[in-house]
């Protein structure tokens, strides 16, 4: 099982980052081949693929989700995602194909569980800037649906950067003051979150303890912290509802953050399927699968 799972991540990734390149409004035809590449693999796993098309840039831009329907406690909901755009320059392969790749294969997996919550699992478009923070994010027009519609939000797990791993010492950088409490190796999966999301915070690194041995972090922090709310659980937070972000720390990490080096062969595959193993375990355990 876990050589199938190292397989298709890769897979995953070299298709996204390799074939198609980097992903934007500005490269507008690899984008949507980005977004039929996700659809069909999700269409091949006997989902339903929903469309959230919206136009920004004057480029129309599409989130795509599909549902793992809940049983006893079907109106609470799980939310797990990943964006699968790119800055411009980078390939992505870390940035965000991993984290697509990654959602691709929870999905496989829950289709064939009964949780009692219902899953949603949606690959989100325009994260990256100049739509981050201030722009029309794909998450942002997602999670704000959300609320209009009275969706009852129990945990958003956001998909960012998760394939680079490292036991060399001196390996991984944080924030100011961090490093005295957390280890100097980059061997390790983070779990992080804003104050008010910290009891979901507990609950999901608990089922990912359950589920892996894999090495885990976590922190709930200040929104205000670098790199904190980096990425789609900001809308979510925004929207009122709790949110982690699931990471290999990106830039405290990675050194190809952002960069045209961001290449599939840069990702340690073995450790990757080790954490998305631990993490199909965690989302059906917090869904009462």
């Amino acid at each position: 099982m876990s050589a199938a799972l190292e397989r298709n991540l890769r897979r995953h990734v070299e298709c996204l980052a390799g074939g198609i390149g980097e992903r934007h409004v500005w490269r507008p035809a690899a984008l949507r081949a980005a977004e039929a590449f996700i659809h069909d693999q999700w269409a091949a796993q006997g989902y339903e693929v929903a469309r959230q098309a919206y136009t920004t840039h004057g480029v129309e831009s599409s989130n795509l989700e599909v549902t793992v329907p809940g049983r006893s406690r079907a109106g609470e909901v799980v939310v797990v995602g990943a964006h699968y755009d790119t800055v411009p320059g980078s390939p992505g392969a870390n940035d965000n194909a991993s984290g697509v790749a990654a959602l691709l294969e929870i999905a496989r997996v829950l289709r064939e569980t009964r949780p009692a919550r219902t899953i949603r699992l949606v690959a989100f478009v325009n994260e990256e800037p100049p739509f981050f923070y201030f722009g029309e994010m794909g998450s942002q027009v997602y999670a704000r649906a959300a609320r209009r519609r009275g969706d009852d939000v129990r945990a958003m797990l956001s998909l960012e950067t998760l394939g680079y791993y490292s036991d060399a010492p001196g390996s991984q950088a944080y924030p100011p003051l961090f490093r005295f409490f957390y280890p100097d190796r980059g061997n390790f999966v983070a779990f992080v979150s804003n104050l008010r999301s910290r009891r979901v915070l507990g609950e999901v690194v608990a089922a990912f303890k359950a589920s892996s041995d894999f090495p885990a972090e976590r922190l709930a922090s200040p929104g205000l912290v670098p790199g904190v709310s980096w990425s789609d659980h900001l809308s979510f937070w925004r929207a009122g509802y709790p949110g982690i972000m699931v990471t290999d720390t990106a830039f405290y990490r990675y050194p190809y953050y952002h960069a045209s080096g961001d290449m599939p062969d840069e990702l340690n595959y073995p450790a990757m399927a080790r954490v998305v193993a631990g993490l199909q375990g965690a989302i059906a355990i917090l869904a009462g699968a």
